[in-house]
């Protein structure tokens, strides 16, 4: 389990599933992460390369999102695949990547934290930007969906510049 200020992020469990599938369907999530199937998610919550949270708040264990997480130990990155956050304006998406950002560098021992984003997210684009990520350039019409092809834009942070971040603070 990993701690922030007001929120916890617990591992979740196959009980989860239903949950964290309506949050990525929710009409403000839904353009802007891909959807699993129960099984896919059933699969992932099994595999040791992979971590989901469900995230809660402390006072009253309410689940306000979730994250999805692919290790690749051998080259030491973090790829952050989905993060949704169902209650938004509350500053929630900037304290989870502070946690998950001291996670991967300080427990894992990763080298790379990376992730891609749609250009239309502009919530998600200023949260990455906010949080220091490193704008690595674009994917141009890599994922095609029911919005047709759209380009991904990659973020990244390294261990490097997160401990040159902690040591201006």
């Amino acid at each position: 389990m990993i701690y922030t200020k007001r929120l916890y992020l617990d591992n979740a469990k196959e009980s989860d599933i239903e949950a964290i599938m309506e949050m990525e369907n929710e009409k403000e999530n839904r353009n802007f992460v891909c959807k699993g199937t129960f099984e896919e998610h059933k699969t992932e919550i099994e595999n040791d390369d992979f971590y989901i949270f469900v995230i809660k708040q402390k006072y009253n264990h309410e689940n306000v999102g979730f994250i999805l997480i692919n290790l690749d130990n051998k080259s030491e990155r973090f790829e952050l695949r989905r993060i949704v956050i169902s209650k938004k304006g509350m500053g929630y998406g900037k304290e989870v990547m502070a946690a998950l950002f001291k996670f991967a560098f300080e427990e894992l021992n990763m080298n790379r934290f990376w992730l891609d984003v749609y250009p239309d997210n502009s919530f998600g684009i200023k949260l990455y930007e906010g949080v220091g990520m490193h704008k690595d350039g674009v994917l141009r019409q890599n994922y095609k969906s029911e919005r047709g092809y759209l380009d991904q834009i990659i973020y990244s942070m390294l261990k490097s510049e997160y401990y040159q971040i902690l040591l201006m603070k």
